[in-house]
């Protein structure tokens, strides 16, 4: 199976790339072995795209820009890669996956590829398996991918530290605009986006003001790359030519300068370390060993006669002792 679908994702089969985002997303043991396999076969396959994650807050028009740029990009011969994440459900778990049917034009495109992932729960609105699915259509060949978050909040920077450029949509009229460029996600944008131009002319222009004045007063720690700020309207499709030529000075500036290089190698040491710290947690978990010692803390807190704390770090004690080699 592994090796039938390595074969057909380096010859771009779009079914195949589905089933192998399927494989990384399942939580069984037998499927987690077959999808690391998988994995370690194409990673050296990967990491040539340009990847942008698109974040903003619900109503904003995330789903309509990002068709609007992959259809941009796909007429221009670029094959396009959509990893949208939705939220789940903390009661059922469960998300509505419903992007393919916001990108109705673009889902059709031959060099399209759009793939809706559940959050899971995950904070910073991307899905736990993001970055395998990266690897994955990376490995397929597409040159760009779009990561559209599930929202905006102050949690919705984990995007940024998986993708080149970062890019965020913004409602005209957006309010108190010093609130909204405190110390999160607009700060760390690379292009702020201002949306419906087409209904809010004024109101566009108004907003695209105040955000440039705002962010004049914020030094971003890599300063040769000023963050802009620009108006669209991704129902009509203008603006989406300059905002790409943004993106493609970033990039090019960006390999320049070392930027890119540099941030990635960032990325994959955080990868490493958020992937061990969830392994961790699960095999500590999964421990049967630890079962007992679990109730009697449960037991305890109930009681409060042990602080939540304290309790974690018996467990790790009690972890450790009994994976000693």
């Amino acid at each position: 199976m592994i090796e039938n679908l390595y074969k057909k994702i380096l010859l771009s089969d779009r079914l195949a790339l589905s089933k192998a985002i399927t494989l990384i997303e399942s939580t069984k043991v037998k499927d987690k072995n077959k999808s690391s396999k998988l994995i370690k076969k194409l990673y050296k396959k990967s990491g040539k795209s340009l990847r942008i994650g698109v974040s903003g807050p619900p109503g904003v028009g995330k789903s309509t820009f990002i068709e609007s740029l992959g259809i941009f990009l796909t007429n221009k011969k670029n094959k396009v890669a959509v990893l949208a994440v939705d939220p789940s459900s903390k009661k059922s778990g469960g998300s509505i996956l419903g992007d393919k049917t916001r990108m109705q034009e673009l889902s059709v495109k031959k060099n399209a590829f759009i793939r809706p992932s559940p959050s899971g729960g995950e904070l910073g609105g991307v899905a736990r398996r993001t970055r395998e699915s990266m690897v994955l259509v990376e490995a397929a060949g597409y040159e760009v991918i779009l990561i559209e978050t599930v929202g905006v909040g102050q949690s919705e920077t984990e995007v940024a530290e998986m993708v080149d450029i970062f890019l965020v949509l913004l409602q005209p009229s957006s309010g108190d605009e010093l609130q909204g460029i405190k110390k999160g996600i607009i700060e760390i944008a690379d292009i702020l986006v201002v949306n419906k131009e087409d209904e809010f002319e004024n109101e566009v222009k108004q907003t695209v003001s105040d955000y440039k004045n705002a962010l004049s007063i914020i030094k971003k720690e890599n300063n040769s790359f000023t963050t802009k700020v620009v108006k669209c309207s991704a129902l009509n499709r203008t603006g989406i030519g300059d905002i790409w030529k943004i993106i493609q000075d970033f990039k090019s500036l960006g390999n320049k300068k070392g930027w890119i290089k540099e941030k990635r190698t960032k990325q994959l040491e955080k990868w490493m370390w958020d992937d061990l710290q969830k392994n961790l947690f699960e095999n500590i978990r999964n421990n049967k060993k630890l079962v007992s010692e679990f109730n009697k803390l449960k037991k305890k807190l109930a009681k409060n006669a042990i602080s939540p704390t304290e309790a974690s770090k018996k467990i790790l004690q009690h972890y450790t002792k009994n994976n000693k080699s």
